[in-house]
């Protein structure tokens, strides 16, 4: 089957601008379903919720029914789902709220291929007595390799926090593998999700990991952010709402103030998208919402690959360009980061922007690889990344624009 892109564009408005949108790992664009959802929202309910009057009602009723398609997205229960501004936030909250099942002496494993949001909020329990061990890529491919792990697992380990995929290299993490090695040591696995839950599906169970990260605004949202809290985990974390919040009260002992709720009710708008995707390709089916999201995700993952190839072909054989993250057999996501040999990174978006195609550089917050690979005093990389709505003639004309650039 093939995925239908022309009717997935036809869903974002944004798109009608004739614009290369190549900056998609940064934030997706959004489709006409979450703007109707905030609108109505806004225009028919922006009142406290949760009151006994009609609009107040339903205003609860509607955020209730965007949490619950939210938790069906990553096959998690709707207690199990926290809501927040952001993930670095969301971490941050976690780790604080970690802090009472942690003691000194225990300690924690982190990444130097992590974004910071699943990076620094760890490395600062330090002022606890955890010891932070350091689990680090190999210069040469920018992976994480297994056989590293098991030499930094011990009786001691409490967390291992990793990626699931890479916002730089776009390489996927064996996530299953890691929680199994985790979970022998006695140790919790927190997984950032951001990068790699608009390309695949994901089902957190199956995973087996205890935390999973998402930002919703990368799958195809407004700009807020989910966390997993596997529920035996969460019972056990001190909460840090505020005081007159049970310990019992599960997500809301996490839920740290309040969320937009406009924002949060207009996350149905992905539930309703994801829907439209699967009514157009697998028709009169009839499947539930959480049964809906691994065939769309599947073909849309697909189409993906097919149409970033020749954008991987280009910049893997470019003579001067070196792009990050090329080991042959790892699954990766549409994620390409290079820098050029003697060029500031800083020199090709504007150049690219003149063609109407957009990307950014820098470290994308992941400046511990950047770091790592020796490419800070190029000021990092440049960034191609596309979403499924991305053309095979849109990623011609990127390969044309990088060409006179370079």
């Amino acid at each position: 089957m093939t995925f239908d892109i022309a009717y997935a564009r036809r869903q974002f408005p944004q798109l009608d601008d004739g614009f290369g949108y190549f900056d998609n790992a940064g934030g997706t664009l959004v489709p006409k379903s979450v703007v109707e959802r905030m609108t109505a929202f806004m225009t028919e309910c922006q009142v406290q919720p949760k009151g006994v009057y009609g609009a107040s009602a339903e205003a609860a009723r509607r955020l209730d029914e965007a949490k619950a398609r939210m938790a069906e997205l990553v096959g998690a229960g709707v207690e199990e789902i926290v809501i927040g501004h952001s993930t670095t936030l969301n971490v941050y909250v976690l780790t604080q709220a970690m802090r009472s099942i942690l003691k000194p002496g225990d300690e924690a494993i982190v990444t130097n291929l992590d974004h910071e949001a699943n990076n620094g909020a760890w490395r600062r329990l330090t002022d606890a007595g955890v010891l932070v061990r350091e689990w680090r890529v190999h210069p040469d491919t920018a992976d994480l390799e297994i056989d590293d792990l098991k030499a930094l697992l011990n009786e001691r380990t409490r967390i291992v926090a990793v990626t699931h995929c890479s916002n730089v290299t776009g390489t996927f993490n064996d996530l299953a593998e890691i929680a199994r090695l985790a979970h022998g040591a006695g140790a919790l696995v927190c997984a950032d999700g951001v990068a790699g839950a608009p390309h695949a599906h994901v089902n957190v169970k199956t995973l087996g990991v205890d935390v999973y990260l998402c930002s919703l605004y990368k799958i195809y949202g407004p700009h807020h952010a989910m966390m997993y809290v596997e529920r035996g985990l969460m019972r056990r974390l001190k909460g840090q709402n505020h005081f007159f919040i049970a310990e019992d009260e599960l997500p809301l002992k996490l839920n740290v103030g309040g969320y937009d709720f406009e924002v949060v009710g207009a996350l149905t708008g992905i539930a309703d998208y994801i829907s439209a995707l699967h009514e157009r390709h697998f028709p009169g089916t009839n499947r539930p919402f959480a049964d809906q999201v691994k065939p769309v995700f599947d073909l849309a993952a697909r189409s993906e690959a097919e149409i970033a190839q020749p954008l991987h072909d280009y910049l893997s054989t470019k003579k001067g360009v070196r792009l990050i993250g090329t080991k042959t057999g790892t699954a990766r996501a549409p994620v390409f980061a290079f820098a050029v040999e003697g060029r500031q990174a800083s020199e090709f978006p504007p150049k690219l922007a003149a063609h109407k195609i957009g990307v950014l550089s820098g470290h994308y917050y992941a400046q511990r690889l950047i770091d790592a690979l020796g490419l800070l005093p190029q000021g990092g990389v440049v960034r191609a990344s596309l979403a499924h709505y991305n053309t095979a003639e849109e990623v011609q004309r990127l390969i044309r624009a990088l060409d006179e650039a370079i």
